[in-house]
């Protein structure tokens, strides 16, 4: 079922797929990564994590960030921060159905950095935290002043960045990213977390998941010799099994 969730006058465009019956049950929302879409089509590794996931009995709700896919906004605009917002605002959404028993997340690379600081501001309402190749890392290429090999002064940030295959980030984004405090309140989650990271993964270091695993709780770290950072690879029906096995516990 297609929906339309509204944010700050903005229009997120998400996809809520249920199991095969019409019993309250668990959720997870699945959050995309810079520059990408929830990625609805046959195939795509978060069509097979929803399908997977749907057929165990668990519902799944994927939207498109705000600038990113079929939602409004434009990418300049786009930041962490709003982004956390728009997972609130679909949060706000989740919890006002009467069909659901559990919230869990799961976000990749960018879209783990948002669920993960999401679960730690809502640790009272989430059950379960999965990240695939958190790129918490974002915050030391804000200080370095790189972004996707896309260098400038992290002293003098311009008010607009041309991203190599994403597009224009605003100079704000990058403001914003130097001084999150990204560990800090996702550690506020208390719950189970399991964070899967490639070891060939040439984007964002496995040293993000690893701090992860020292810094949280209950976090299970699983490093894939043989994942890149899209979690493709040889490994990578392993480390889709995986994640659907904790989603659906």
């Amino acid at each position: 079922m297609e929906l339309s969730i509204s944010r700050d006058g903005l229009c997120l465009h998400a996809l809520l797929e249920r199991p095969d019956h019409d019993r309250p049950c668990p959720i997870v929302i699945l959050c995309h990564g810079f520059g990408g879409s929830m990625d609805a089509y046959p195939g795509s590794l978060y069509q097979r994590i929803a399908d997977r996931l749907t057929d165990r009995g668990v519902a799944v709700l994927r939207f498109d960030f705000n600038g990113h896919g079929r939602s409004d906004g434009d990418l300049s605009h786009m930041d962490v921060l709003n982004e956390i917002e728009d997972l609130i605002a679909v949060l706000r959404y989740i919890r006002s159905r009467g069909d659901v028993t559990a919230v869990r997340l799961l976000g990749h690379s960018q879209g783990g950095v948002v669920a993960g600081m999401t679960a730690g501001l809502y640790h009272d309402v989430i059950d379960r935290l999965a990240l695939l190749a958190p790129a918490a890392t974002l915050k030391d290429d804000a200080l370095a002043g790189t972004c996707m090999g896309q260098p400038y002064d992290p002293d003098h940030i311009p008010d607009v960045v041309d991203v190599p295959g994403a597009g224009k980030v605003g100079g704000h984004y990058f403001r914003i990213a130097q001084l999150l405090p990204i560990y800090e309140v996702t550690a506020r989650f208390v719950g189970p977390t399991l964070a899967i990271h490639g070891l060939a993964d040439d984007i964002v270091d496995p040293k993000a998941s690893r701090r992860y695993g020292e810094t949280m709780s209950d976090c299970t770290v699983s490093l894939y010799p043989r994942l890149d950072h899209g979690i493709g690879g040889a490994d990578r029906e392993s480390a889709i099994n995986e994640v659907v096995d904790f989603l659906s516990a």
